[in-house]
């Protein structure tokens, strides 16, 4: 699911993320930084934002992440990039005070 936020109305996607309970995580091969929030107290289910400017706006790449990745070598996990949660989730973030 992507989201689109104004910067104008959002100038620091990192201080939102956090607000919305978000942490920011960064893949070790590529040091690309995402953010991630876990459902439950495990690992997996979370939900996975990747955070990409586009012109004048922030997109916001959202989907959920059912498990890791199985195979080493192997980007490719069980996500989750539509449905019913996904969409409550993005919801939630459009809903989410912006200071």
């Amino acid at each position: 699911m992507q989201i689109l936020f104004s910067k104008t109305n959002l100038p620091d996607p990192l201080h939102f993320m956090r607000r919305a309970g978000y942490g920011i995580v960064t893949d070790r091969r590529h040091g690309v930084k995402s953010y991630v929030k876990r459902i439950h107290g495990d690992l997996y289910p979370r939900f996975h934002v990747y955070v990409e400017e586009r012109g004048e706006n922030w997109q916001m790449n959202l989907h959920l992440d059912q498990r890791a990745t199985v195979y080493e070598g192997v980007t490719a996990h069980a996500g989750e990039y539509d449905g019913e949660v996904v969409e409550r989730e993005g919801e939630r973030l459009k809903s989410v005070k912006i200071l």
